[in-house]
């Protein structure tokens, strides 16, 4: 049985730079302009090389931290073929940070890494956020991540919550960051989750659409189904059903803040282990879950260099791993009031 879910009311172009590595040039990095940006304003191309917006890219532009080699540019100017791009990037050194335990690499090469990113790790710094992060435990392992990117986010193309494991990609060349950032923002990269819901879903396959937004009325950071929100949808498949929850497997075809711990509560199944989004605390607690079950399995996309679909899985996180046996067993002690 398949189909779009109701929801309940709230609780590829090129953009491939050029083979030519970039390299550090009379105080910055220079390398020749992507061909999947010529054409662009010179603050319309930086924005999106460096993952800022296009004010900051155009104040580089006006403090000479972006510069063209080639000839003189302004903000205005529009890059051609064989122009040379020049980025004096501030260098941001990790100092004294937290040690990040358990950060496994899956796979790496020139390009890029690939890590299984624990809970309770930030992929990159952020205002109020003292813990360890995904940047740190790299640069601890002696890993350089590309300089592209937004300060404090250097080689960063998507990333994972706090509270969510799994699979996570970092950009190590500039070549990787530019093609990367591209696939993740045209939706060209197959992201696969797995995740344990309340209840019992009926359906074995289905769809749910539904635009998400801040919920500026909540006491905490949260967000909410809105018909003012942006374009969401995620995609759902039945892997296994319990006496008291559905773990599913699930594909995202967007990839807002929160989305899929917002959808499955918005059609009255809530993530195990997430009371900010409505599960049961008792279930959390006997399953033993102080976060949500919630595990990025898997990442296909197309190698930024040799361009071969890639595909990098991850394994379930211990704490996931222990609920999930628990569910099957089905221990009779453990109850619900949410269980459907």
């Amino acid at each position: 049985m398949s189909g779009r879910v109701p929801v309940l009311p709230p609780v590829l172009g090129s953009a491939s730079p050029d083979p030519a590595a970039a390299h550090e040039a009379d105080g910055g990095q220079v390398f020749p302009v992507p061909q999947g940006l010529i054409g662009l304003r010179l603050d319309v191309a930086a924005s999106k090389m460096l993952g800022v917006s296009r004010s900051k890219a155009g104040q580089g532009v006006l403090d000479g931290t972006i510069t063209l080699l080639s000839r003189p540019a302004q903000r205005s100017t529009r890059l051609e073929d064989g122009d040379i791009l020049r980025l004096r990037l501030p260098d941001h050194t990790a100092t004294a940070a937290p040690r990040v335990e358990q950060l496994d690499v899956l796979y790496e090469d020139e390009d890029i890494v690939v890590v299984n990113k624990p809970v309770g790790v930030a992929a990159h710094p952020s205002a109020g956020w003292t813990g360890p992060t995904v940047l740190d435990g790299l640069r601890q392992r002696g890993i350089r991540v590309s300089r592209l990117g937004a300060p404090g986010r250097e080689g960063i193309v998507s990333r994972l919550d706090v509270g969510t494991s799994g699979v996570m990609l970092v950009c190590k060349s500039d070549l990787a960051y530019v093609e990367m950032r591209r696939q993740f923002s045209e939706h060209a990269v197959s992201k696969i989750y797995e995740a344990v819901c309340q209840g019992r879903l009926r359906q074995d396959k289905a769809t749910i659409e539904a635009p998400i937004a801040r919920d500026r009325g909540a006491a905490s950071f949260r967000f909410t189904v809105s018909p003012i929100g942006k374009e969401a949808i995620t995609h759902f498949d039945v892997i296994e059903r319990f006496r008291l929850a559905t773990h599913v497997r699930v594909n995202l075809e967007t990839g807002r803040t929160h989305q899929i711990r917002v959808h499955f509560a918005s059609i009255g199944h809530p993530l195990v282990g997430d009371p900010l989004y409505g599960a049961d605390p008792a279930l959390s607690a006997r399953l033993g879950l102080e976060r949500q079950w919630l595990q990025a399995m898997s990442l296909t996309f197309k190698h930024p260099r040799t361009h071969v679909w890639t595909t990098v899985t991850s394994r379930y996180a211990p704490d996931l791993d222990s609920a999930l046996r628990i569910l099957r067993d089905d221990r009779p002690a453990i109850s619900s009031t949410a269980a459907a």
